[in-house]
């Protein structure tokens, strides 16, 4: 097999001799497993914290908008007012932002094996960190639309990069708890951004500039800050890290032959592309991943909003944006574990798919006034739509035979996500807010529903190939 070697992997061993090791690589072996616990324990004390970081800075600055749209509106100095924009020019911005987000991460997906992930993922970092700050110094709907393609375009590649980038160091059992770990971030970014929202709107005006203006501002340049450790600091490949021992790497290599990808496999050849291009199953996963995206962007961008028509105004609507997002990770993360534990992925996202539709329901059906009621809806709504995703994302690159093409089919899949975020963008109306936005919760409960009947019909399609199929054929539930 020809090898193709990485910039800065000077030392990568022959995945081929590794096959040839002096023992068997097998999980159910005592000093095996044990050897192989210490090894994914010291892997995740390196990889998780910092990818969860990296995943919280990107949410953080792609959902402030929400915020930065109602902050001090009581005193005309929030985001729409300034920038002269109504409300359906915000949405369009909203939805821009989400279109280069498509274009763009199927591309960024290859640059990042071609390019080095503590590189790329670093320029990216840098990249939208400076769009933030940028946006904190627009004064038309046009900056604002130009600044958030932009956005869209370098946040594009992370999410979908980091799924990939799991599968260099961790098997297909392990990588729905890593990956709720990291989308767990987008939950805790979602709590700390009302938290931090409602302490700039304190300073309004402050050097005269408005609130809004700081809140991009400030939280831009942590992100840009962070790429310069993150190019030196995120652990690039089991074979070239130098904290591995050589035992260690070589137990790497034995443990993802299989079922993982290696920073020094060849290229994705064009036959392996069209595997995945034409693998109709795969579709059937993308489907239901769209059906998932708008709950996930329309709760990510417009729960200020959400909240703002539950009965709390001004700098108290921030505040309690923080329970339902901090109620959601705790859940993501659970759950996750769950689907992990019991190998049961699809069923989990089932279950969960389903409790987020009945929060959204309820939330539907409930009289416009039920403040109370229909803030407690919200927690479960939150709940339900984001536990749901990370054992999908699992539960696809665990069926995904061709270890070179599972960087394009996460990114296809998170690609078919996009136009289920931009249906997300437009469900919630501001007409709406005193009726309760009946057409956002309607639309989100359909979805859901729609993911609960994708999940159990591809469960059960999956036992019926396992039970036609060959032992070494067998697809994950």
């Amino acid at each position: 097999m020809s090898v193709e070697k990485h910039p800065g992997a000077e030392s990568v061993p022959d995945f081929e001799a590794a096959r040839h090791l002096s023992y068997e690589y097998d999980p159910d072996r005592t000093d095996i497993s044990a050897r192989d616990r210490a090894l994914v324990w010291k892997q995740d004390l390196r990889i998780v914290p910092l990818c969860a970081s990296i995943y919280l800075l990107c949410y953080l600055d792609r959902s402030n908008i929400g915020n930065a749209k109602i902050l001090n509106q009581d005193t005309g100095s929030d985001l729409l007012s300034e920038t002269h924009m109504t409300s359906y020019q915000y949405t369009v911005a909203l939805m821009v932002f989400l279109i280069a987000y498509a274009l763009f991460e199927v591309p960024s997906n290859y640059l990042l094996k071609k390019l080095r992930p503590s590189r790329w993922v670093g320029f990216l970092m840098l990249a939208w960190g400076a769009s933030t700050m940028g946006l904190g110094g627009s004064h038309s709907f046009a900056q604002v639309t130009g600044i958030r393609f932009l956005l869209g375009a370098t946040e594009a590649g992370l999410f979908p990069g980091l799924v990939y980038y799991l599968t260099f160091w961790y098997r297909n059992s392990e990588r729905s708890m890593r990956v709720a770990l990291i989308l767990a971030s987008a939950t805790l970014a979602g709590a700390f951004g009302g938290a931090i929202a409602y302490g700039i709107g304190h300073m309004n005006n402050v050097h005269g500039i408005s609130a809004w203006r700081w809140l991009f501002i400030i939280e831009g340049a942590p992100s840009c800050a962070s790429a310069f450790l993150v190019w030196f600091f995120l652990p690039e490949y089991p074979e070239s890290a130098s904290w591995l021992s050589p035992e260690e790497k070589e137990l790497a290599a034995q443990r993802l032959q299989t079922e993982g990808s290696q920073g020094a496999a060849r290229a994705m050849s064009w036959e392996e592309a069209k595997a995945i291009l034409t693998d109709g199953r795969l579709y059937a996963h993308y489907i239901i991943y769209f059906g998932i995206s708008a709950p996930f962007s329309s709760l990510s961008l417009f729960t200020p909003s959400i909240v703002s028509g539950l009965g709390y105004s001004n700098l108290r609507a921030q505040l309690m944006t923080v329970p339902p997002w901090a109620a959601a990770y705790v859940v993501t993360t659970v759950v996750a574990w769950s689907a992990d534990h019991f190998n049961s992925r699809g069923l989990h996202s089932a279950t969960f798919a389903f409790i987020g539709a009945m929060g959204f329901l309820a939330s539907a059906v409930l009289p416009a006034d039920a403040y109370l009621h229909r803030y407690g809806c919200l927690v479960v709504a939150a709940c339900g739509s984001f536990a749901c995703i990370p054992p999908l994302l699992g539960w696809l690159s665990a069926n995904i035979r061709s270890t070179a093409g599972t960087g394009l089919a996460i990114a296809l899949n998170v690609s078919f996500g996009a136009p289920g975020q931009i249906v997300g963008v437009w469900i919630y109306k501001a007409d709406e807010e005193k009726r309760g936005y009946p057409t956002g919760h309607w639309t989100n409960a359909a979805l859901l529903l729609m993911v609960t009947a994708g999940c159990i019909l591809l469960r059960l399609y999956y036992g019926w190939k396992n039970r036609r199929g060959k032992a070494g054929e067998r697809f994950a539930y």
